[in-house]
């Protein structure tokens, strides 16, 4: 397979990884049963899976190295933060406020981890300004 098949396999599981992920904020906003319901709980897993593989194969593809590359690096801390920040927020956080909180921080992570990965460098979006 080539570079550009997993690059638009990898950003179509984006695009529905953070699709997902805001709409089970809503639900948790609007404290809707769905969040409860056994698929709501279990897709998001097997998506995230392959997502994450895609990603792996990408680097493969690209004998890409996370450790030799800053940004690489940055991408992955982003997606740490990301996953912690979006468990409290879904189902891990002790108030409904804390889950709210949790639920922007997390889209501001995956929003620093797409800047990460458009631009190349550890510092996001922010690279474009200079």
């Amino acid at each position: 397979m080539n570079y550009l098949f997993f690059k638009n396999i990898h950003t179509l599981l984006a695009l529905l990884t953070i699709s997902g992920f805001v709409i089970r904020g809503y639900w948790m906003m609007t404290n809707s049963g769905r969040l409860q319901q056994r698929m709501t709980r279990i897709a998001p897993h097997i998506l995230d899976s392959v997502f994450l593989g895609s990603g792996i194969a990408l680097l493969m593809l690209l004998s890409l190295n996370p450790l030799s590359h800053s940004w690489l690096l940055a991408k992955f801390a982003g997606l740490i933060v990301y996953i912690l920040l979006g468990s409290v927020a879904i189902r891990r956080g002790s108030t409904h406020q804390v889950r709210r909180l949790s639920f922007v921080a997390a889209l501001s992570a995956f929003a620093y981890v797409v800047g990460v990965a458009v631009s190349k460098s550890p510092v996001s979006w922010l690279a474009y300004l200079s």
